[in-house]
């Protein structure tokens, strides 16, 4: 009777070990997002239970105009790095609150815009080969009890003109919705 006792609490505790290895950070999700300024596609792997590397590549989006000219929009391509940690992942998991990483961040993006293509209304709009660095704060929830998404952050950083040999000061205010592929 021991030895089936034995057993038993050694099947239970890595029962236990298992269930709570699922808490966390997701190990492998995809994501298509769109915003008001772009389109984007990601990739999350977990690292650590509340860290994450989220890789991107999309297009953002932007205008310039002024009262005498015609306005002019175009999509860059960007390319995207962003380790991020998930701080309130683990809270909400345990409130049984669907994951999808959907929880509060912090995270330092490193966001590289080539001079590959521009796609724009206009001829000859190039975009200079930049760098920028920016930490920031955001927000992923669900929406619902689905695979729909939205996020938001806001951070402050530099940007770096490879082609110039300048940085300045940048913002960056995101606001996507989007879906999760599993």
């Amino acid at each position: 009777m021991t030895k089936i006792n034995y057993t038993l609490l050694v099947l239970l505790i890595s029962c236990l070990s298992v269930a709570s290895q699922n808490t966390g950070v997701e190990k492998d999700i995809y994501n298509l997002q769109t915003g008001f300024l772009g389109i984007w596609f990601n990739h999350e792997h977990r690292l650590l239970n509340q860290i994450s590397l989220r890789t991107e590549i999309g297009f953002d989006g932007g205008f310039r105009g002024c009262t005498d000219c015609t306005t002019t929009y175009a999509l860059v391509p960007v390319v995207k790095l962003e380790p991020r940690w998930y701080y309130n992942i683990n809270k909400r998991t345990a409130k049984n609150i669907k994951p999808n990483n959907s929880a509060n961040f912090v995270t330092l993006g490193i966001d590289y815009h080539p001079n590959w293509f521009v796609i724009s209304n206009h001829d000859n709009v190039f975009v200079h080969n930049q760098v920028a660095l920016i930490p920031k704060w955001g927000i992923r929830r669900n929406i619902g009890n689905t695979n729909f998404n939205y996020e938001a952050g806001i951070g402050i950083g530099r940007i770096f003109y490879l082609d110039q040999n300048f940085s300045d000061t940048t913002a960056d205010l995101h606001l996507r919705i989007g879906y999760t592929f599993k």
